[in-house]
């Protein structure tokens, strides 16, 4: 009997040695086109026929284009788990692969402490708006015209938007630098994940947090949950972290309310419309702004592809996803 085929969508950077090992079980195959009308040509020509798992990433995105309900639609029968590189995965219909009986994994975990090491970068650099400083002394203009003293974490109040395992990093972290943490979630944590974090309310939260972090996936329900109302309800001077996905924010909206003086500052690596930033956050010195480089690390992108390639094999082989996606799995009820 033939070994199931698997397919590898975009390159391998720190685990080709080991996507070579796959075919102790499997039998290798690798999209080499450039776009998505390749993609579909090789669908419809019966190329990936055989093939029951297959392995993308976010960047894969470039080559097919995202795997939304037209593109699962045409992915073969055979096929029965998608092992994505990614702990965000809102290019996949998730809703549209159940319907066809198609698993999808992700990597969560293999992410949490690059993305939650970023977030403290940027809440700090926030804190001291250390953006024209920075900028200033490279212009050699030393600390520049109009310096401004920044503020302590220690004692401030953060507010987690999403306590999963970046979320949690991130507590870790605040703590040694002295802060008090809350937290808003879709459940409460058990009080070992807690680890001394206060569950609140959403708007509790937003009224009272001195910083916000987003550290929640981008679905339908949470896209644009922040926005003007919302920012109104914060404290005057609120600080906004964002590192998980650009669509939660209103952006025109946070411009607003850095113009204002509602937002004291922000730190961002995600953006609504990426690789295009809003103007008004361009032009603001009170915004830090990295380009979507949260798990920019060689360790965090080896466990990465590590990760998909452990789902790859034992999904194949054992018929079971290590890191299914949360949309898949039975509702827990507390």
């Amino acid at each position: 009997m033939a070994a199931p085929a698997v397919l590898l969508i975009g390159g391998l950077l720190h685990a080709r040695k080991q996507w070579e090992e796959c075919a102790s079980f499997a039998t290798l195959k690798e999209f080499k086109g450039k776009t998505r009308e390749e993609f579909l040509q090789e669908l419809e020509s019966g190329t990936y026929d055989d093939v029951v798992a297959l392995y993308r990433s976010n960047e894969s995105t470039s080559l097919t284009g995202p795997f939304n309900a037209e593109m699962v639609r045409k992915l073969p029968k055979s096929l029965k788990y998608i092992c994505h590189n990614g702990a965000g995965y809102d290019n996949i219909d998730i809703t549209e692969c159940s319907l066809r009986g198609i698993d999808v994994s992700s990597t969560p975990v293999a992410v949490n402490n690059a993305t939650a090491d970023l977030t403290l970068f940027l809440l700090l650099g926030a804190l001291r708006r250390i953006h024209h400083p920075y900028t200033a002394v490279r212009a050699s203009q030393w600390r520049g015209t109009g310096f401004q003293l920044g503020h302590d974490p220690q004692n401030k109040l953060l507010g987690i938007l999403g306590m999963g395992g970046i979320g949690r990093e991130v507590a870790v972290r605040a703590r040694a630098f002295g802060m008090k943490v809350q937290y808003y979630n879709r459940r409460r944590l058990s009080p070992e994940l807690e680890q001394g974090a206060t569950y609140v309310s959403f708007e509790e939260l937003l009224r009272t947090s001195d910083v916000v972090s987003l550290n929640l996936a981008l679905t339908n329900e949470t896209a644009g949950i922040i926005g003007r109302k919302e920012f109104e309800m914060m404290k005057q001077g609120v600080i906004i972290v964002n590192t998980a996905r650009g669509k939660l924010i209103d952006e025109a909206a946070l411009v607003d309310a850095l113009d204002s003086g509602k937002v004291y500052s922000a730190g961002l690596d995600v953006y609504e419309a990426e690789p295009k930033i809003h103007e008004g956050l361009l032009n603001n010195p009170n915004v830090m702004l990295l380009p979507h480089i949260g798990t920019g690390t060689v360790e965090t992108q080896r466990n990465m592809e590590i990760l998909v390639l452990d789902n790859l094999k034992s999904a194949v082989t054992k018929g079971i996803l290590l890191t299914q996606v949360p949309e898949q799995l039975p509702k827990v009820r507390l």
